[in-house]
């Protein structure tokens, strides 16, 4: 289960810190804007990676989505939120991420200003059990299949489309 009141930044659309939220507050509908990194994580055939979100999570339970996404702690810097994230999450300590974007997406109880980073990695993919579900590779081919179907979060769906999709 989450810490509901663990500690998140509340941000301007430019990404400048303004205050603090714990992560009840965050999810309530109050729609304040803090931050959070996802990382897509490939593998060098073009597949990507991605985990499927626990049911007792309070956003998009058991739906599919981008491999590594996570809130930034407050006082925590956006480099330093992804790695711990995708060490969480993955297991994955080495890598090199590239930023891809920066957006704000309001979403039905939250607001958030995502940072988006790709990778490229073949090594090993070492779940953890007490933050995912599971998780595999997909094709862009299984991807497009997929979407639409309420088989991804909306987030992911998206976000692809915006980065990958063209």
């Amino acid at each position: 289960m989450d810490n509901l009141q663990e500690l998140f930044p509340i941000v301007d659309e430019d990404g400048r810190v303004i205050g603090s939220i714990n992560r009840k507050q965050a999810h309530d509908g109050s729609k304040i804007l803090h931050p959070v990194v996802h990382l897509h994580l490939f593998n060098s055939k073009g597949e990507l990676y991605l985990q499927k979100r626990p049911e007792w999570k309070d956003i998009q339970p058991g739906k599919w989505d981008t491999a590594t996404g996570g809130h930034v702690d407050y006082g925590e810097s956006i480099d330093h939120a992804l790695r711990r994230e995708v060490g969480e999450e993955l297991g994955v300590t080495d890598f090199e991420a590239h930023f891809m974007d920066k957006y704000v997406f309001n979403g039905k109880q939250e607001r958030e200003l995502v940072y988006v980073y790709k990778t490229t990695y073949d090594g090993a993919v070492c779940l953890n059990p007490n933050e995912l579900d599971g998780g595999r590779f997909f094709s862009k081919d299984e991807i497009m299949e997929r979407m639409g179907k309420d088989f991804f979060t909306p987030n992911f769906e998206e976000e692809y489309m915006r980065i990958f999709g063209k």
